[in-house]
Formats: structure tokens, sequence, C-alpha cells
């Protein structure tokens, strides 16, 4: 039988099939459509010939290893061990499949903050856990009463999703310190704190789990290159945990993929002397306070957006249909695709939320707000 026997087609696959079919914008899937730095492709191009194409080490590329070590340490003052502590993943996705079922046995329970990023739930299952799906504030901050509600003898993990996708909400320093009071009464609670949009955010500072000395010793980190680089095909992402938790992470990483793509590690590890963090999130702002300021005359409801490349809209004052039909007539009427946000949700709320990705070129997110304020 099945470990999986509910799942179907993603949402995300179904609607950019039906973008593509009816020549609409795609604003739904993640990822971006301009061209990604000329400095980057040179690094691509020149080392393609040269001799990386043997697998690199199980726990990844030492160089690449060090560039990310030095990173953490300057944006996050902590020191990383690259031997211990460290493990570059095939994407932020395989290092939270590779966390949850290193760790999450049978009948252990998973809280799961909705809406919620759509592999979750699939890992926990897979481990033969139980995800505890427990939603979020109306206006996407955590509810802590909620959470501390869900919490059970078979807690094992929560997983925590800042920058938040799908709704561009960042936790804050109060944020943090509720969930550090709850976590101080349960010792034995791993936490898996998915960062990959660490650096694009906006009105306020990212807070990283790499910085909560409270919390850190318990906390496995995922990270991506995908986002931040506008790489997201390369799939090269990288968990941070203490050395007793990550020694266990090694061996199931081992038997899932062994090691990750060489290329990708070869010419990433050599690009981050080059790339500035700073700009890409100026660049990514500039790009929502463009999305923002073409909509603000149209019908939609923009919803606060503090980080991530999502914009999250309401549509009440446009219809009354559910989100999933609006979505996709909003594709085959409209030629604008999106994301409705009721399919991150365990039980399917609808609050008429759509999540549009801003991702795209200038002229891309024009055309498609001169459409969506036709609506």
């Amino acid at each position: 039988m099945s470990k999986l026997p509910n799942s179907t087609t993603s949402i995300f696959s179904v609607m950019s099939q039906l973008a593509n079919q009816h020549g609409a914008i795609n604003l739904s899937q993640g990822f971006p459509n301009f061209p990604e730095d000329e400095r980057l492709l040179k690094i691509s191009e020149r080392i393609i010939r040269e001799n990386i194409h043997q697998y690199t080490p199980m726990v990844g590329l030492p160089s690449l290893l060090e560039k990310i070590a030095h990173q953490t340490e300057k944006q996050y003052h902590r020191k990383v061990n690259t031997a211990t502590e460290m493990l570059i993943t095939a994407g932020a996705t395989q290092g939270v499949f590779t966390a949850i079922n290193t760790f999450v046995n049978a009948n252990d329970e998973v809280i799961i903050l909705d809406p919620s990023y759509d592999s979750y739930e699939p890992s926990v299952l897979v481990a033969g856990g139980k995800p505890v799906r427990v939603s979020l504030n109306l206006d996407y901050t955590p509810n802590f009463n909620k959470i501390e509600a869900a919490i059970t003898s078979k807690t094992k993990m929560i997983v925590v999703n800042n920058p938040h996708n799908p709704t561009g909400r960042i936790w804050t320093e109060s944020d943090f310190e509720a969930l550090e009071t709850i976590l101080e009464k349960h010792p034995e609670i791993l936490i898996l704190g998915d960062e990959v949009y660490e650096y694009i955010t906006f009105t306020q500072p990212h807070i990283s789990f790499n910085t909560r000395e409270k919390l850190k010793h318990r906390t496995i980190i995922a990270s991506s290159f995908g986002k931040s680089l506008h790489v997201t095909g390369w799939k090269v992402g990288y968990l941070i945990a203490p050395e007793n938790l990550m020694h266990e992470m090694k061996k199931v990483h081992q038997f899932l993929v062994f090691s990750v793509n060489s290329f990708s590690q070869h010419a990433i590890a050599e690009y981050l002397d080059l790339v500035d963090f700073n700009i890409i999130s100026k660049m990514y702002q500039s790009k929502r306070d463009l999305f923002q300021n073409l909509l603000k005359d149209s019908r939609f409801e923009l919803m606060p957006c503090d980080g991530t490349y999502f914009q999250v809209v309401n549509y009440n004052s446009i219809s009354n249909e559910n989100d999933i039909d609006f979505a996709k007539k909003l594709i085959t009427e409209h030629g604008v695709a999106a994301i409705p946000i009721s399919v991150f949700y365990a039980d399917a709320t609808d609050k008429h939320m759509l999540r549009f990705c801003f991702a795209k070129t200038d002229d891309t997110l024009i055309a498609a707000a001169e459409k969506l304020c036709l609506l």
C-alpha cells in the first residue's frame, strides 16, 4: 500500500499547466523568469570544462562548506564546524525530508503551522509520523496558544518556516521569545527551521534560529541557494545543526542521495566570493514595491509582505467563488496564474486569498498588473 495514498498532482503543476494551455502570465510557481548574474554564468562556462564532474564528498564540497560557514558567521555571528555541523543537500526540500525521516518515528507527532509549504506533511507521513496542523492567526502571525495546546507527549518536532511561504510574513523577536518560553517546558522537542528565504527580506530583518542561544542546540536549519541566487533548478541546499543531530542525519542522507550535484557546488562556491546578499534583498524589495504600487488601485486587497518573493492578496471585493475556482478563472478568462492559499491548509481553509510570485521581470509584472486591474 502506498505511504501517500491521498497525494495528487501538486497545485503548482496544475496551475502552471493551465497557464501554459491558455497562454497566461505565470505568477504561480515560485521561480524567477529573469537571467542569472552574468558573473555566475561566466564561472559556470569556465569550470564546466574542468575536472569537477565526479562525486563530491558525501557531506559536500569542502570549499562550499567553508564559504557557507564564513557567510553564517558574517550574517549571524555563529561559528559552524564544517566537518560536524553542516551538510550540503539536493535543495532544501531534500534537507527537510532527511531531517524529518531521521528523527520522526511511527506515531511521533510533528507540528506544522498552516498555511504550510506542501513538502512537510508528506515527509512526516513517509516517516510514519502524524502531522499536527496548527493554523496561524488571520494576519498569518503565529498563534502560540494554539501551538502550546497542540503539544502532547508524542510531539517530536515543530516545523517553523521563516520567512514564510506562502504568506511572506516574518517572525519578530517577541515571536521567538514566546516559542522559547513554550519549549523550555518541553526540552525533548526538536525544531526544524526552514529559512530558504532568509536573504529576501524587506521592512524588518530576518531573525535566524542561528542566533537563538536557547534553541539552536535542538534546531535543524534548512537553507537553500536556489531562491537567493535565482537558480532554483540547481537544487543545492544545506543543513546546519548541532553535531549530535547532524551525525544521525548524515546516515540518512548517505543512502538517500549520497552526494549532491558536483558542478553546482563548484560554481556556487566560487560565486559566493562575489555575491552581495544585501543587493539581492534590495532588488526583490524593488519588485515587491513595484507590484504593490501597480495593484494599489485594483480591487485586490494586498496583505503584508515582510519577505520572500510572494504577495498574498484578498479578492473578496471581486468574487465570492472559492479560491481554487477563482484562480482557475483568473487563468482562463483574465490571463494571469496565481496559487490559491487554501491548498496550503490541512482543512482547505478558504479566506479568498491568492499568492502571486513577483520574482519576475518588471515587464512581466506590469503586464500582469494591467490585467489584474481590469477585474
